[in-house]
This record gives C-alpha cells, structure tokens and sequence, in this order.
C-alpha cells in the first residue's frame, strides 16, 4: 500500500469517525423534537424532494449510466433507477410517517409500589442509527423518516452505485431540517470508496447504537460477523409458495406469479414453488406453463419437471439463494409435509406462502413454517412495512430478538424505566 493509499484510507476513517462523533453530539437535539415539530419537518421533506425532482432524477441517470457501463445487471439497475413516480412513492412514505403515532414517550406498562414510588416503563430513541445498504436510494429517505419520527439520528452508509443520488438526497433532507433550525447532521452521508468505511462504521461503539444492514447475503453476513456496534440482522428473502392438492388452482397460480413477477428484485419475491405430488400431471404443467408464458425461466430437477410434461427447463444450481430476477425454481413435493421440510432446509426466514382449502393443513403451514411472515392465500409480495400500514420501513428483521418482520417506529425504540418517589430509601 503507497503512502497516498494510506493517506486516502486514513482520511476515510477520519470522516467516518468525525460524522459519527457529530451524530452523537446532536442526538439531544433530535430526541427534545415534539411530535408536532417531527411531522412538520418530514412534511416538508417531503414537499422538498417532489420539488427537486428534476435535481433527484439528473443524479440518478448519472449512477445509472455508471452502472451500465460497469455491466451491473438489470436487477440491480432496476433497484438503483428513480422515476418521478418512484420519488412520489417516496415522499409519500414520508408523508405516512409523519400520520404515524409518535412511539417516543409510550408507557408499556407501569404501576405504584408498596412503598409509593411510581414506576412506568416508556419508549426511547435508540440514539444513532447506522444503515449500510445497497443500491435502492429510496432507504436513505425511508431511513431519514422513521429514524427522525423515532427521535434518532440517521448516519447512512449507501453504496458506491448509488453515490450522487444518495447525495443529492441527503442534501435536500439536510436543507429541510435546517430551515426548522435541526442540526443538519440528523442525517448524514458516509463516504463508500471502500468496504472499509463499513467496518469503520460497524466498530464505533461508543458514538454508534445501532447498525441495521439492508441488500444481500454477503452485505448482511459481513456486518453482521464483523461488527462490534449491536445490529439488527434483515435477512434476504429465498421466499417459498406452496400450492397443495387443495387450492383453488386459478387463484394459486395468480398468487405465485404475482409474487416473482410484480417485482422481481425486491426480497419479498417468491423465489421457489413448490406443488403437492397429489395435484394432476396436467395441473402441475399448467404451473410450469405459466410462469413460462409470463417471461419466467423454470428452473428444478430437469428429469422431475419433464415427467409432467415440462420443456424448456433448467436444472437449478442451488436452492438457497435469491433469484432476483426473472427465475423461479419449481419442485415437486410430498404434500404439506414435503413443503414444511424443504422449506426447513432452504427457508432464509422471511416469507413463506401457501395455497389451500384445506383448513389444516393451513394450521400446520401457519404453525410449523418458522419464519418473519407466513401468507396462508395470499402473495409474498405483502411482506411490506406499507402495506402493513407502518409507513416506510427500514427492513424486514429475519431474526428473533428485539425485532422480527416490518421495522418501523417501534422496532427503532428501546425502552427505559422511570421510578419517581418523594424520598423512599431502600432498606
């Protein structure tokens, strides 16, 4: 490594390090914002970013044009692109946020002392929050709301494919805040040269509460394992939909194309079918065939799917892993009980759906499959912190601490206790 490399990646470090001492340093000012002040402020973000759309978008087909040239693939280009629409989207999360109930001061529970002393237990912000993400811009935006709204500073790590529309972001949010007299390091942009300014960010305990990583399974696995700040694992999303012997065909089918085709490249995209061995040859292929006929390619073990009648199929190189695009994997299983264990074995724990009539075997679907969220009839495509009507999200935790599905406000609290006497002394 030459000196000026060295010189480069301390000055890196120096950044990192000095934006998370000044989120540190203004995180009394954020947590003192009432709730009327938060939704003014998010409100006009808001306003802002749809105002500045022409800025947003000119930055973006920048990082777009970069990524093309670089052969980034159209699933990932699909995640970085903005449209006028897509910002829309975007303020319009803000502007569900600031309709939200504040969590900041809840009291969960409390009650009175033998000895007189009150006692409650309330909500709080957890301080800073770091995110690292990759290349959807629309998080730094999400992150800023529910972090403001949850009376936390956001200290953003985005990707290097992502850079100028992060930026441009960012310096619209920061604007916003200023002109309500917010310290504009509420927010802030970390430099994304190199992996190493996630490390850095990951490792600053004593100026960072939080990291919560979003984007794919070497990004989460490497701050989850290397990180000595407390994190909040949102995992990837190998979503399974199971179509049992039971279902209503026409509407199971409808189902699991609209969960890999309604957007390919998001998390809650089903990845995997998996059909009942007791439905019909010819129902089996009219699945196949429908997912073909929509631009889907089949993937599986080849001499299973061509038993059926299947064409054009692939044999699957793995069964763990997202697709994220147009691809979907189909096997053959021994019922509910051949669904529950492939799913064991391949689940990432995000999603998992079915199709039946049968109610129990939708009770042993809904009891047995361990994961964030379990759609009995329904798409994977409504694993979504909006759709729940959280607003915004900041990810779908995969984990079973702290937090499990949509986080939104709450999922961005922790808690403190609050005893008030009028002198008592302990014996």
């Amino acid at each position: 490594m030459t000196d000026q490399q060295t010189l480069t990646r301390d000055q890196e470090r120096a950044e990192v390090l000095d934006k998370a001492a000044k989120a540190k340093e203004v995180t009394p000012a954020v947590a003192r914002l009432t709730t009327p002040q938060k939704n003014d402020i998010l409100l006009a973000a808001a306003d802002n970013l749809v105002a500045q759309t022409d800025k947003i978008l000119a930055a973006n087909e920048a990082d777009l044009n970069a990524g093309r040239a670089r052969g980034m693939s159209e699933s990932l280009l699909d995640r970085l692109a903005l449209s006028t629409e897509r910002i829309e989207g975007i303020a319009g999360g803000l502007r569900q946020v600031a309709g939200l109930s504040d969590p900041v001061g809840e009291v969960l529970q409390g009650r009175r002392m033998d000895n007189g002393i009150e006692m409650k237990q309330v909500r709080v912000p957890l301080g800073v929050m770091g995110m690292v993400y990759e290349a959807r811009p629309n998080v730094t935006v999400d992150a800023f709301g529910l972090a403001l709204k949850s009376g936390n500073v956001a200290l953003l790590r985005g990707s290097k494919s992502a850079r100028n529309s992060n930026a441009q972001l960012v310096e619209i949010l920061q604007e916003t805040l200023a002109k309500f007299d917010v310290p504009r390091e509420a927010v802030q942009l970390l430099p994304c040269e190199s992996h190493d300014s996630v490390q850095d960010l990951i490792t600053a305990r004593g100026l960072v509460d939080l990291v919560i990583p979003r984007g794919g399974a070497g990004l989460i696995n490497a701050v989850v394992t290397g990180a000595t700040v407390p994190t909040i694992e949102t995992g990837t999303g190998n979503c399974h939909f199971y179509i049992d012997a039971s279902a209503d065909i026409d509407k199971a089918i409808a189902m699991a194309l609209n969960g890999k085709t309604r957007r390919c490249s998001v998390c809650n995209a089903t990845e995997t079918v998996l059909l009942d061995a007791a439905l019909d040859d010819e129902v089996k292929l009219r699945v196949i065939k429908a997912f073909q006929d929509a631009g889907v390619t089949v993937h599986g073990h080849v001499e299973q799917l061509q038993t059926v009648g299947a064409q054009d199929v692939h044999e699957a190189e793995q069964w763990n892993e997202e697709h994220l695009s147009f691809d979907i994997r189909i096997a053959v299983v021994d019922g509910v009980d051949g669904a529950i264990a492939h799913i064991a074995k391949y689940t990432t724990g995000h999603t998992e759906g079915i199709a039946a009539q049968d109610a129990d075997v939708l009770l042993r679907f809904a009891n047995e499959v361990d994961a964030a969220a379990v759609m009995l009839n329904a798409s994977t495509a409504f694993t979504d912190g909006e759709v729940y009507g959280m607003g915004a999200e900041i990810g779908i935790s995969t984990q079973k601490l702290h937090a499990r599905g949509p986080m939104a406000l709450p999922e961005l609290t922790s808690t403190k206790w609050i005893l008030q006497g009028t002198g008592q002394t302990r014996p």
